[in-house]
């Protein structure tokens, strides 16, 4: 007879690559910010990302929140979309990118207490072990010697960390409405987060000219690198333990580490190389239990 736990590993697996696909694609954004999009517009990129895609959600769907959902999709899109996006971009214009992707890696240790706060999920040794070597695997990468640090940055990054952490951890506390699929429950939040944004982005001055290049690399990161991914990474967080999903969000840095090195020509030391390894190693560790790693180990 097949255990109920050999049936549900294929599954989980399995929803854990697709989940993965989010942070992959998010890993995108720098490539495809500086070399396609119009300088020094990051709110307006991120509304451009967001708000469209939730529209349209919306219009295709035609399904709207009821009751007590109104004010859910509100923070949820505040926290994982508008908010989140928001306070990175500032962190990220007023550090350098290694200090603001190493701050962004905390938060798993953040979904781990808040997880423990609002689930009742208690975070394991392990995975709490991981999560550090995580952060360091990320600092490894992306730090650098002459990296400064502001302070204002410093408060926008970990604040952008823990609002998509609190995000994480109250998608998996209220789920969605019954009856209610992935796609519009995707586009609420996309739609709340970007109107969140319109007024910070309206003091970024007036349109740019968009070319073609331009309108190519907003459509990747609307299409691809928002509505498809946060429609993964929202099935990933309602399937999967919320402490072992949010390691995923690692794959970013990492993605974006190998890009600069594979597409703009940056080189990578040892000490980076050996901080990617560890990187992959958390995520890997962070998705098993000892025991099946150990299983693992021992074929």
């Amino acid at each position: 007879m097949t255990h109920a736990p050999a049936r549900a590993a294929p599954r989980t697996a399995a929803f854990t690559a697709m989940a993965a696909v989010a942070p992959i694609s998010w890993g995108t954004t720098y490539l495809v910010t500086t070399e396609f999009l119009p300088p020094d517009r990051p709110l307006l990129s991120a509304v451009l990302r967001t708000l469209p895609a939730g529209l349209a959600v919306l219009a295709l769907t035609r399904t709207l929140p009821r009751g007590g959902w109104w004010w859910r999709a509100a923070v949820l899109g505040a926290l994982n979309i508008g908010a989140f996006n928001a306070l990175l971009f500032v962190a990220a214009y007023r550090l350098p990118g290694g200090v603001a992707a190493t701050l962004t890696a905390t938060q798993p240790l953040l979904v781990a207490g808040l997880a423990l706060a609002l689930l009742g999920e208690r975070p394991t040794g392990w995975r709490l072990g991981w999560g550090v070597a995580g952060v360091a695997g990320v600092a490894l990468m992306v730090l650098r010697a002459e990296a400064g640090f502001d302070v204002l940055g410093i408060v926008a990054g970990g604040a952008a960390a823990a609002s998509m952490a609190a995000g994480i951890v109250l998608t998996k506390r209220w789920g969605k409405p019954d009856g209610v699929g992935l796609l519009p429950f995707t586009g609420w939040q996309l739609a709340a987060g970007g109107l969140l944004l319109v007024p910070f982005a309206a003091v970024e001055g007036p349109l740019p000219v968009f070319d073609a290049a331009a309108v190519g690399g907003y459509l990747w990161l609307a299409v691809v690198g928002t509505l498809a991914a946060y429609v993964l990474w929202f099935q990933g967080v309602g399937r999967l333990p919320v402490t072992a999903v949010s390691f995923l969000v690692l794959l970013s840095p990492v993605v974006a580490t190998v890009l600069g090195w594979a597409v703009l020509d940056q080189p990578l030391t040892t000490l980076q190389t050996a901080g990617f390894v560890l990187a992959m190693l958390s995520i890997l560790g962070a998705q098993l239990t000892p025991q099946t790693a150990r299983a693992l180990l021992s074929r």
